[in-house]
């Protein structure tokens, strides 16, 4: 321009008519320069360089080439909400431009390149690393370095999987706005990768969180094939762990998916909710495809990829495949970006002006309307401004701009600028922008949507990350397609008390089984297991609790109770009373022939016997079971001895004094039956004292007989008791010998003949006894214990001495010497 003005000034004072033509000339050529510089969209000059990475096209179908083969992004499908994302970009820069209080007198600017390709996007990255066109490793000190100080994007995770190791090698800060994947959290793979979008780990804590909230067990994970969706998979597997969720379905999507398979699959398996991990180019090809072969009322869990897209609400059909959640970054008016749109579109745009850009730097936005920009998804746009925002506050600090002016003698290198955003703290937009030890987010929240009739994403709920976890949803704004909240589970939910029996190898697949008696269910401690109550517990089966057993015995207030208790006073009345008689009458010939003084010990033993009758009732202790058995064992073995020895007399006085006349008077000379009777009782307290010293008596709660009674007893110890039982059995058996011996006595004079009846009759009771204890389990059974006790009693009492009585105060004739003369001289002349 400079050497053209002078040309023009050397010829407008020789040659006027010629100075017109020369004006246009130069009019043209400023003109074209100044379109050149503003329709590059894509550069900015400034003191620092921000680099930016916006996949404003998309490769979708990536074909194999026999030859090296720069892409050129501008032919392939564009993605309008990556466009708008691109447009944030120099917004955000412009708008730190004209802040006068970030980089008060410096300036920023940015190369963007179009990152359509995974692969074939190289070009513009070796670029952004180059000076004059060489890319030299970095030197001590530093040269030749690039003028990027950072680099916004990329946007996919796969993206930045190919892109950061060129960049972490000289450690430029790497902000991403998109990429998601948790494996950039790894700082010793990524040191200088930061990002204002939160992790995957994030957005799968929120999906598993609406899983949970509305109980759907039974779901299908579809991810498209990649870093970012194969680590969500892997994510929501680690995460369902240990919850009700179980993984029925899950399946990779890329270009060459058969959609028709996965819907079948779906369908089989009875799936009706559908976590759909995926960026919106794959999600929109797997819902129109759901459309066409009329899938219907599923509930499908869109990621924050996709959950705002402006494009498939409209899709006509849409309304029958179901009810569309989804999980979504907070919508966030940026203010002004609006008029940079309206301002930026209206200008004019060469067509010579993409000439000197690289093919990945070529758009030709004309066609398109500021409201088409606009409108469209807004996902990851307060990310990108957040990214520039949070550079920008790093070089504020770089160049200790503090003071109102930045000090443009440093020298600023990206790992500086890095150093500084790690501590980055600064709000922007009513939002404290931190990053973690990791890079990640350390602020911020994801809004739950809900796809309306309008085709908006309505907020429905949130859930916010910091300071503290919170989460919301509210179900009076949803409408589901099914006019209620759907299910989704393998198995319908057993009943109360009910355990889960498992039914294949999903945890979610089970059979109801109800927990029998005496356990019960608890969902939350084991739901695949019916737990056992306590001893002192029980429960009806299908329970969910145990309740407290209750302790019954025998009461003393019972009727039983006090009817035996009345009989066994009234047996030691008699006894006192048959004493008193046969204490008068000592000298008499019944009393005599009944055991003379014998009969007081029987007495005696039977009154003593009766002291167990009493231990039967009330709760029983350790002492009272002791004195429940051991008086009877003991006293009643004597009165048995007593009767051997009075059976033993009767025969040896009528049939063997005269056969064996020296054994008689032997047996007479000792006192043999003070010894027998003596040596019974010893053995029997012997046998007594070891055993209930080794095995004593104890309370014992039989928990068997009922469901939900606990019967409190006294348990014996078997062996303990064997010595003192056989004992007794055996003086029994040889009681009952010697008195069937006796049968043929005299008919008035045959004690024999009553002894053998008292003992059938003490054997027939303990016999109705035994039965009864086997058959019949209550604790009534101890009322019976007594009993048998009472009768074996009464049995001598009744049948053996009262009769005698009834001789001595009503026959009192019978009651005479000669009498019984008489009948002993009868019986001898028989003989």
């Amino acid at each position: 321009m400079f050497h053209i003005g002078l040309l023009i000034g050397s010829f407008t004072s020789t040659m006027k008519p010629s100075f017109i033509p020369l004006l246009l000339l130069e009019s043209f050529l400023h003109a074209s320069a100044q379109c050149t510089a503003q329709a590059s969209e894509f550069q900015l000059e400034g003191d620092y360089l921000l680099a930016g990475l916006f996949d404003i096209h998309h490769d979708s179908s990536p074909v194999v080439q026999d030859r090296p083969e720069a892409i050129n992004c501008s032919s392939k499908p564009l993605i309008l909400s990556s466009y708008r994302r691109f447009q944030l970009m120099r917004f955000s820069v412009e708008e730190i431009n004209n802040s006068t209080d970030l980089l008060p007198n410096v300036s920023l600017g940015y190369e963007i390149f179009d990152h359509c390709s995974d692969i074939q996007s190289f070009p513009g990255i070796f670029k952004l690393l180059s000076v004059d066109s060489l890319i030299q490793p970095w030197a001590e000190p530093p040269k030749h370095l690039s003028k990027v100080i950072a680099v916004v994007g990329t946007y996919t995770s796969t993206q930045a999987l190919t892109v950061a190791p060129l960049l972490m090698m000289d450690l430029i800060p790497m902000v991403s706005y998109g990429a998601a994947s948790s494996v950039f959290s790894y700082k010793p793979n990524f040191p200088s990768f930061l990002r204002t979008v939160h992790p995957n780990k994030d957005v799968i804590e929120v999906i598993v969180n609406i899983m949970q909230y509305f109980s759907w067990s039974w779901v299908a994970f579809l991810h498209i094939d990649d870093n970012y969706g194969n680590d969500g998979r892997k994510l929501f597997i680690e995460k369902i762990n240990g919850t009700e969720i179980c993984l029925a379905y899950t399946k990779g999507l890329d270009q060459h998916t058969n959609y028709y398979q996965i819907f079948r699959q779906l369908e089989a398996q009875n799936i009706s909710t559908i976590i759909v991990f995926a960026p919106e180019w794959t999600a929109e090809d797997l819902i129109k495809s759901a459309i066409k072969q009329n899938v219907t009322d599923k509930v499908w869990i869109a990621g924050d990829a996709w959950s705002l897209n402006k494009e498939l609400p409209k899709e006509k059909g849409i309304e029958n495949i179901g009810t569309i959640l989804g999980v979504a970054e907070p919508k966030v008016t940026i203010p002004g970006f609006s008029d940079f749109i309206y301002h930026s579109e209206g200008q004019t745009h060469c067509e010579n002006a993409e000439q000197s850009m690289l093919c990945n730097q070529v758009f030709n936005s004309s066609r398109l309307k500021p409201e088409e920009i606009l409108n469209v998804d807004p996902s990851f746009n307060f990310p990108v401004y957040a990214a520039v925002h949070a550079i920008a506050h790093a070089l504020h600090k770089t160049l200790q701009c503090e003071s109102g002016r930045c000090n443009r003698n440093i020298t600023v290198y990206p790992y500086m600028v890095l150093a500084e955003l790690k501590r980055t703290n600064f709000t922007l937009l009513n939002q404290s922008v931190t990053f973690d030890e990791n890079g990640d987010p350390n602020y911020g929240s994801y809004s739950i949507v809900f796809w309306n009739k309008s085709g908006d994403a309505e907020e429905i709920g949130f859930y916010h990350f910091y300071p503290i976890l919170y989460f919301f949803i509210n179900n009076s704004k949803i409408h589901w397609k099914t006019k209620e909240v759907p299910t989704s589970r393998c198995s319908q939910e057993c009943d109360d008390g009910s355990r889960k029996r498992p039914d294949g190898m999903h945890k979610c697949c089970f059979k109801c089984e109800i927990c029998p008696e005496r356990t019960y269910f608890n969902k939350t401690e084991n739901p695949y297991e019916c737990i056992n109550c306590q001893e002192t517990e029980w429960s009806a089966a299908g329970s969910t609790s145990c309740d407290p057993r209750e302790l019954v015995f025998v009461l003393f207030t019972d009727v039983g109770a006090v009817l035996i208790l009345v009989a066994a006073c009234v047996l030691v009345g008699l006894i006192v009373a048959m004493s008193v008689l046969f204490a008068i009458n000592y000298n008499t010939p019944v009393v005599r022939s009944a055991g003379g003084p014998m009969c007081f010990l029987i007495f005696g033993c039977l009154c003593l016997s009766s002291v167990s009758v009493f231990f039967y009732f009330g709760k029983p202790t350790a002492s009272s079971c002791v004195l429940r058995f051991l008086p009877f064992l003991l006293f009643y073995s004597v009165c048995l001895a007593c009767f051997v020895v009075r059976s033993f007399q009767i025969v040896s006085i009528f049939k063997m004094a005269a056969k064996f006349p020296k054994l008689h008077s032997v047996w007479m000379k000792y006192h043999g039956q003070w010894l027998f009777i003596t040596l019974a009782f010893v053995t029997q307290a012997l046998l007594l004292l070891v055993g209930y010293t080794l095995a004593p008596p104890n309370p014992h709660d039989e928990t068997l007989w009922f469901p939900d009674k606990t019967v409190r007893l006294c348990e014996i110890n078997i062996k303990a008791s064997v010595g003192p039982a056989v004992l007794l059995v055996s003086l029994c058996f040889l009681c009952f010998v010697f008195s069937y011996m006796g049968k043929d006595l005299p008919k008035n004079y045959n004690e024999a003949k009553a002894i053998t009846f008292c003992l059938l009759l003490l054997i027939l009771t303990w016999i109705i006894f035994s039965t009864g204890y086997l058959l019949y389990k209550s604790k009534d059974i101890q009322t019976l214990n007594a009993l048998a006790v009472l009768s074996s009693l009464y049995s001598f009492l009744l049948f053996y001495f009262l009769p005698k009585c009834y001789i001595i105060i009503f026959q009192s004739h019978r009651n005479t010497q000669e009498y019984f003369q008489g009948l002993i001289q009868n019986y001898t002349t028989r003989k």
